[in-house]
């Protein structure tokens, strides 16, 4: 999440919003679809964590409660940098999983920049962000889901430049945001730090370049990696969204208590008091996650296992591997569309390919080379209808 413009001066940087924020409370509910969430982690996302990432979740059992039950937890947690936003999706999706969709589950803010275009959105599946409960981050968003207590929040306080900050930077934070410091001093509301490990290796030895990322600014990226990923885009546009299968492990940490930092109200605190409680706050998750990275990240692949899991699951070929990913987004999304359909998992095999093709033709430009990017790109960088269902 990136520092919002809610500031005049450094000597009069506070703006309450809460008044904005009870009206803007429509926000909360105006996309979300919890039963379509359920379901597209129970049968697509699963594909992508039991048999890919293979997601280990430490220290969630002892979370902390909340201090005020009528006031979301802040989960905070680091980017993994130059890659698309697995790190998050595998995240997100395990914790409402542990939690069944519950108040200790949460919902992410995250960058405007992710659901702008439909580029950002896993494979070209518009709005989908926001239907699984994501709420473009802005000051006024966040004030306004600290307002309800139906899930505790996720954010990036690095933002972009976090995402964007290439492999030399790994496991570095980026700058912090001040959003999440403010809302927990005025809430008085716990911030837990959520390491993740081996993200950083989703898109291993990437690098960015400032003029290149401003390029791709304008068509609603935020950054374009460059690296091995990259040399490969050109013939298979499919590539745009792959990452190479990291085993995710998310450590949540030790809360940290910025209201006990200070004994000012928020619309009391100057400017540099602000800036020098985030500072003790990131200095923390830091430490926090360079002793996480020393625990679990000595081995980021976890080869064997990813290969002996495959071996034993080779009728899930192809949608345990990237290469499939498209086709299984889309044929879950036309169930969907459909008929809303049940509990059961999706009856898919390799013969199950050429169904999708057959039923939807445009996939196959996930697959063309060179030529496949033309489409994709028109319908990327196309503003999309808030209100409608993923497509």
């Amino acid at each position: 999440m990136t520092d919002t413009k809610h500031t005049s001066s450094k000597n009069n940087w506070y703006t309450d919003l809460s008044e904005a924020a009870k009206k803007n409370k429509q926000i909360i509910h105006e996309h979300f679809d919890l039963e379509y969430t359920r379901a597209i982690i129970k049968k697509v996302i699963i594909y992508l964590s039991r048999y890919y990432f293979r997601p280990v979740f430490i220290g969630f059992e002892k979370i902390p409660k909340r201090n005020n039950p009528d006031v979301p937890l802040i989960f905070a947690s680091n980017h993994s940098g130059m890659a698309f936003p697995w790190d998050g999706i595998i995240l997100a999706s395990g914790i409402y999983e542990l939690f069944d969709y519950g108040p200790d589950s949460f919902r992410p803010l995250a960058s405007p920049m992710l659901s702008e275009s439909n580029l950002m959105n896993p494979y070209l599946h518009r709005n989908l962000w926001k239907i699984v409960g994501s709420v473009d981050a802005s000051f006024l968003n966040f004030e306004t889901m600290m307002l309800q207590n139906e899930h505790n929040l996720l954010i990036y306080p690095e933002g972009v430049p976090g995402i964007g900050k290439g492999f030399n930077h790994k496991y570095e934070f980026q700058r912090f945001s001040s959003s999440f410091i403010t809302m927990s001093i005025k809430y008085r509301t716990d911030i837990v730090p959520v390491l993740t490990v081996n993200g950083e290796y989703i898109n291993p030895f990437a690098y960015k370049w400032a003029w290149l990322n401003k390029l791709v600014n304008k068509i609603g990226v935020p950054f374009f990696p460059v690296g091995f990923i990259s040399l490969l885009l050109p013939f298979q546009p499919w590539i745009f969204y792959m990452g190479f299968p990291a085993k995710l492990t998310y450590v949540c940490g030790q809360a940290i208590r910025p209201y006990e930092m200070t004994n000012k109200q928020i619309d009391q605190l100057t400017y540099d008091e602000l800036v020098e409680i985030k500072e003790k706050v990131r200095a923390d998750m830091q430490r926090q996650l360079k002793q996480a990275v020393a625990n679990y990240g000595n081995k980021p692949y976890h080869f064997r296992e990813f290969i002996k899991n495959n071996l034993l699951n080779l009728d899930k070929f192809p949608y345990s591997m990237p290469v499939g990913w498209p086709l299984l987004f889309e044929y879950f999304n036309r169930q969907w569309r459909k008929n809303k359909i049940d509990e059961k998992p999706l009856r898919l095999g390799f013969l199950s390919t050429l169904k999708i093709i057959f039923q939807s033709p445009k996939q196959l430009f996930f697959y063309l080379p060179i030529l496949g990017w033309i489409p994709m790109l028109i319908q990327g960088i196309s503003k999309k209808s808030e209100n409608q269902p993923p497509t």
